[in-house]
This record gives structure tokens, C-alpha cells and sequence, in this order.
């Protein structure tokens, strides 16, 4: 799905970023928090998703504000990963830059060589985030771009949906 956020300037900023739950509390993705994305979401906890298929010509909208998941989802997520990914997570200074392919390389050969044996605790700054939607809108394409756009809304998590058809 594509993540957008804004940074300390005000300016959008959008990436691909791996769904990994959905629930009546919203949509949830994990992430090294001191990244980019954790740090502009941490600064100013709102978000937009979009999800998109071309093959179907469909897309989903989502916006709301962002909070992170419990400790105890963070941990049950990063316990089911692969070992080199949650070794990869101690190693990766997301985002930060990086002197050279090897410095990375050294880093996660340094934290192999820690966790070789038993199970690897998720890192103090890696956790999840959960949008929580306030607005979902179904695009689906039609002939000559008229398109069939239906938006849901809400004040707030715990308030009923509204219903409402777009002009494309």
C-alpha cells in the first residue's frame, strides 16, 4: 500500500509499505520508528493510504489519524519473522544515511553473530502503527472517466459511518 505523511515542513511525502493486519481498529504496518516515516508520523500522527489494482481498475482511499499498536502486538508480529528480517532490523538504521554497502553487511553480521542462538527480542525502536480510518473511499474506473467514487466518513473511531457519492 502506499504510506503519505507529511514531514516538519508541511511536505507530502508517499512510499510502499507492507499491510500486515486490518480490523475494525484500523490498518496496521511496522516500521524502525526512528525512520523517516516513524519520526514525520510520531511529529504529526495523521496518515493517508491508498491501495490500487490496476488489473481490477479499483483503488481504496484511507485517511485518519495514527497510533501505535500494543507491545504485546508489536512483539507477536516480530517474533513471527523470519530471523534474518529481525536480524536485519537491529542492523538497518533506516533512512539514516549509510558510508557503504559493507558497513551494513559488518552491522548485520555483528548481530548474527549476538542472536546465533535462541530468539531475537524485538529492538527497543521497532513497533507497528495503526491508521485509524475516518474516511474510506471505493473508486472503481468507468468508460470515458466517469468513474463511480463512494466516500464513508466519520467524526471520530467510535461514530457510525456517512455514505456519501462523488462526482468523479
Amino acid at each position: 500500500m502506499t504510506l503519505a505523511t507529511v514531514d516538519s515542513r508541511g511536505r507530502p511525502n508517499a512510499r510502499m509499505v507492507l499491510l500486515k493486519g486490518v480490523d475494525e481498529r484500523g490498518f496496521v504496518f511496522y516500521t524502525n520508528m526512528d525512520s523517516q516515516k516513524g519520526q514525520e508520523l510520531d511529529a504529526q500522527p495523521q496518515a493517508a493510504l491508498v491501495f490500487y489494482w490496476k488489473s481490477v481498475n479499483r483503488q481504496v482511499r484511507v485517511r485518519g489519524p495514527v497510533e501505535h499498536v500494543s507491545e504485546k502486538e508489536a512483539d507477536a508480529y516480530f517474533s513471527s519473522r523470519p530471523k534474518q528480517a529481525q536480524i536485519g532490523a537491529w542492523a538497518s538504521k533506516q533512512s539514516a544515511p549509510l558510508e557503504s554497502r559493507l558497513a551494513f553487511e559488518k552491522a548485520v553480521a555483528l548481530y548474527a553473530a549476538k542472536y546465533a542462538i535462541g530468539e531475537v527480542p524485538r529492538p527497543p525502536n521497532w513497533s507497528g502503527y495503526r491508521i485509524v480510518p475516518l474516511s474510506i473511499e471505493f473508486w472503481q474506473e468507468r468508460p470515458f472517466r466517469l468513474h463511480d467514487r463512494l466516500e464513508f466518513k466519520r467524526d471520530r473511531a467510535d461514530a457510525p459511518w456517512n455514505k456519501t457519492r462523488l462526482y468523479p
